[in-house]
């Protein structure tokens, strides 16, 4: 899937933490610890990008993980009733998150990990299950990836060389 690069410049950007995890490395001296952090940003119209910040102090591990976040933002289509256009299944790792849409009124229903991505992309009803493993990490990518690997009926419409009513029927 092609990104298209995003200058996050143009945006006011909301940043979330979804996991900060202590990690250690075992050198001649003894262990040295340092901090991983995993942040999403979005602008909560349909912009979205998810970042991981390593540092040897949590502030500056966020910090890192924003702007690593930042650099890679995506567009994700959303549909009128501000859900996904229609169902998938999204995979990264060991994990997979099942992402369906739903209609107005539902909410966001959906695990920690992948609820902060949904939310900071500004989809409003969808419901999502995570299926496989339950890494944060690997939650997250997988619910940008199904995110990202979802059609609108207008670009299935011209990949097919059809119109919008025939694809919807």
């Amino acid at each position: 899937m092609k990104r298209t690069i995003i200058d996050p410049g143009q945006f006011e950007l909301t940043d979330k933490v979804v996991n900060v995890k202590r990690v250690s490395k075992t050198v001649k001296g003894g262990r040295t610890m340092r901090f991983s952090a995993l942040v999403v940003v979005g602008n909560g119209n349909g912009y979205v990008g998810a970042g991981l910040g390593k540092a040897g102090e949590v502030a500056e591990a966020i910090r890192k993980g924003k702007e690593a976040a930042a650099k890679n933002l995506v567009k994700i289509p959303v549909d009128e009733n501000n859900s996904v256009p229609h169902d998938f299944i999204g995979k990264f790792g060991s994990a997979a998150v099942l992402l369906k849409r739903a209609p107005e009124g539902t909410g966001i229903i959906a695990g920690g990990p992948a609820r902060s991505v949904l939310e900071l992309a500004g989809i409003k009803n969808i419901r999502t299950k995570s299926l496989g493993s339950n890494n944060k990490t690997n939650v997250v990518l997988a619910t940008l990836e199904g995110l990202l690997k979802i059609r609108t009926p207008e670009e299935v419409a011209k990949m097919r060389g059809k119109t919008v009513e025939e694809i919807l029927g």
